[in-house]
């Protein structure tokens, strides 16, 4: 029986780009092996990650992810609770396109990105559960992390990425402390912050050195918690950040790498949760991450070496082991004598 794979894409995304390019799209994944159709997404409420479950039970083999971050969430969303999982792929069609980033898939050319399982290579890449909801990038709580969902789609679409970047200056000095107890792999921190976010790529907001040292599938976040809310004190840690990345020991802010998260209000302190760009509710909440969870189609021969966590002791000599005894196989013309 041949191999299926829906393309569920955002008709919206990408000033309207993918729509030119679909029937090319779907010739490339038909290239790979694929019957492949294409489902464009509506206005309603989760529609990408609905249509993600319904032929994920019906047994298809691959579902592309055409969109911004947000579509490749709610498609992630609609098959990251079923027992038997598809492959995915992406094609990045939105603004910052920090998954597509982190995985090495064109960001430009939505022909060029669907390519890219042509190479047929992929990576289980973890994920990370909020409540009952997932997240494939961020996770995190603040005032800067709503400027993602406070930039209306319409100019997301006009402007892309300046749109986020004329946001983030309005809200930089609206910037306010809250306080949070955030209990994390048998440590705590209970006071004030100004922002946290759990990272699962170096990729956020189109920043790569925020999470210099980020692994796609190590089964950990990586957390940092932004203790101060001075804003020239916040405008110093950006230049750390883009200098190299040299904040991570910057004694405000706390940086770690953790399997699970529980984050928790204090006192009168409201925190608004963004996944991946979107709101996903309130504290209090417990995040989780889900270790080499979703396989997905990447360009590994782009991804940096320490960002994919290498096989256990046990698996590489289960591989020695393999190619010593096939060495002492006979060769075809000696098997013949």
């Amino acid at each position: 029986m041949r191999k299926r794979a829906r393309v569920i894409y955002n008709p919206s995304s990408g000033r309207e780009a993918l729509k030119k390019d679909m029937i090319d799209i779907l010739g490339v994944f038909e290239q790979a092996g694929y019957e492949t159709s294409a489902f464009a997404t509506t206005p309603a409420p989760n529609s990408a990650r609905d249509e993600a479950e319904r032929v994920s039970r019906e047994g298809f083999d691959l579902v592309v992810a055409a969109g911004g971050d947000g579509t490749i969430n709610e498609v992630v969303n609609g098959i990251a609770g079923l027992k038997k999982r598809p492959k995915m792929a992406i094609i990045p069609a939105g603004t910052t396109n920090d998954y597509a980033r982190a995985l090495r898939i064109p960001r430009e050319d939505p022909l060029a990105a669907a390519k890219v399982v042509l190479k047929d290579q992929t990576i289980k890449m973890d994920i990370g559960m909020a409540g009952k909801k997932y997240f494939v990038n961020i996770a995190g709580g603040g005032r800067l992390t709503e400027l993602t969902y406070e930039v209306p789609s319409n100019l997301k679409t006009l402007f892309g990425y300046l749109a986020y970047l004329v946001k983030g200056a309005e809200l930089l000095p609206r910037i306010r402390p809250f306080k949070v107890d955030l209990k994390y792999d048998g440590e705590e921190y209970d006071g004030k912050a100004s922002m946290f976010f759990l990272a699962l790529t170096n990729s956020v907001g189109g920043f790569e050195q925020i999470v210099p040292d980020a692994s796609l599938n190590d089964g950990k976040f990586t957390m940092i918690i932004v203790k101060t809310s001075n804003l020239a004190e916040i405008l110093h840690l950006l230049t750390l950040v883009l200098n190299g990345g040299k904040h991570i020991n910057d004694p405000r802010i706390i940086y770690r790498k953790v399997r699970k998260v529980e984050a928790k209000p204090k006192g009168d302190s409201k925190i608004m949760i963004n996944l991946d760009g979107e709101y996903g509710g309130d504290a209090p909440m417990t995040f989780v991450n889900l270790k080499q969870h979703i396989e997905t189609y990447a360009n590994l021969d782009d991804i940096p070496d320490a960002a994919v966590e290498a096989e256990t002791p046990e698996v590489l000599e289960a591989e020695r082991k393999f190619l010593a005894g096939v060495s002492k196989l006979p060769t075809p013309s000696e098997a013949k004598k």
